[in-house]
């Protein structure tokens, strides 16, 4: 008999979320919702001269490979991040889709949407509007730049926005060696972090929605949240005045705490106090280093951190970096290797905390795809629909929404859906 708990026993059952967005940041916060047991219905523009759908089902390849090894047309990227989703085609551009989606959102909880700036206003679609036909619906626009501010207007990518917040200024190789520069982060950051937030802050929504009987509008910006994830370095500059600067591997308040290399390659090693220190020069046979008063208290080691960090560049060069691990993880020092994502996959401990699921899809038997992280004792996530192909369920879910079989016919005929 299966453990697996009924899709009612999850934590969000009876939810429903009518999600406008595409691309990165609203996928993720509504996959997350998704995960969680939210009906999450994905809004997508019908294929009109072979363009149609979340902008990520053609941002290939790689593409999903269908059971005779082609490429179908879905997009790894797509694939990541609208699992446990329903598609419906509607064409908002039109009124009689404006007017199907007023109708869906007064049978939903949740409506997302990542349009530009006044985009949903012209369309009829804005908060103001479809609040008046549903107070208790909770409302999230995710922008670049937020609703208010001289740049709301503007378009907002990752790429910028981690450049104008701060991160890419704090990212990268010092510039006086070689390889310095800004350097954008190896996924797109400010969107993910942009989707969490909003995922947590459409929960609280919820919670005093349901506390008041009042939805309210969540105002997500990816800049805002750039900022915000700036943490102890936005810390540091407030404090003292002074902006951080890119110092490589390296950790800004903390030492040792970076890249080495060793004999064969490379390691991180992450002494987090001076026990942890003292422990690390202990397994160096270098006990001197902790004794000496320069060295002592991480303050001190900061301070000094351009005559302590060379000479543990040269004790680390002088053994195997398997040799290493062994021996610091034997310490309690916390160290690590540098994996690609064909190592961490195959990495037992990964394999063992079930971070990779596999899903049935209409197209292919070996779909495979990162796990949630979310592990609830209770409630466990579901992996309940692979990511949804384009319209999948259109006609499923308008029939749910009270839309018969004649107009949905209209509909059709019209463009609309």
């Amino acid at each position: 008999m299966s453990n697996t708990p009924p899709t009612s026993a999850l934590p969000l059952a009876g939810i429903r979320v009518l999600d406008l967005s595409r691309v990165l940041a609203g996928p993720w916060c509504t996959q997350t919702l998704a995960d969680l047991g939210a009906d999450v219905i994905k809004i997508e523009r019908p294929m009109k001269n072979g363009v149609g759908g979340d902008d990520t089902r053609g941002w290939g390849p790689p593409f999903l490979k269908d059971r005779d090894g082609a490429d179908t047309a879905e997009a790894a990227y797509y694939l990541g991040t609208n699992r446990n989703k329903r598609s419906v085609t509607v064409d908002i551009a039109t009124a009689e889709g404006q007017a199907l989606i007023r109708q869906m959102a007064a049978q939903c909880d949740v409506f997302i949407e990542n349009f530009k700036v006044g985009d949903m206003a012209r369309y009829g679609l804005d908060a103001d509007t479809l609040r008046k036909l549903h107070p208790r619906l909770v409302y999230c626009s995710v922008t670049g730049f937020g609703q208010t501010g001289p740049y709301s207007e503007r378009a907002g990518y990752d790429y910028a926005i981690q450049g104008m917040g701060g991160l890419m200024s704090v990212t990268g190789e010092r510039d006086d060696l070689p390889g310095g520069g800004p350097q954008k982060v190896g996924v797109a950051v400010a969107d993910l972090f942009t989707g969490m937030y909003a995922t947590v802050a459409i929960l609280a929504a919820l919670r005093h929605r349901d506390a008041t009987g009042e939805g309210q509008v969540v105002d997500m910006a990816l800049l805002d949240t750039q900022v915000a994830m700036l943490a102890n370095l936005g810390a540091n500059y407030l404090t003292t005045g002074v902006a951080p600067k890119r110092i490589g591997n390296a950790h800004q308040n903390i030492v040792p705490y970076q890249v080495f290399e060793a004999a064969d390659g490379h390691l991180i090693l992450a002494v987090g106090n001076d026990s942890q220190y003292a422990k690390f020069c202990d397994v160096a046979g270098r006990p001197d280093l902790a004794q000496d008063p320069r060295f002592i208290r991480n303050a001190d080691r900061v301070r000094h951190r351009a005559v302590l960090v060379p000479q543990l560049a040269d004790i680390l060069k002088t053994r195997k970096k398997h040799d290493w691990l062994s021996a610091l993880e034997a310490a309690k020092v916390p160290c690590g290797a540098i994996n690609d994502l064909g190592e961490v996959f195959a990495d037992p401990h990964v394999e063992s905390r079930g971070m990779t699921v596999a899903m049935p899809h209409p197209l292919t038997d070996g779909l495979r795809l990162v796990a949630s992280p979310m592990k609830l004792s209770a409630t466990p996530v579901q992996y309940r629909r692979p990511p949804p192909l384009l319209g999948q369920h259109t006609d499923e879910v308008l029939q749910e929404l009270g839309v018969g079989e004649a107009e949905r016919t209209r509909l059709r005929e019209s463009g609309a859906i």
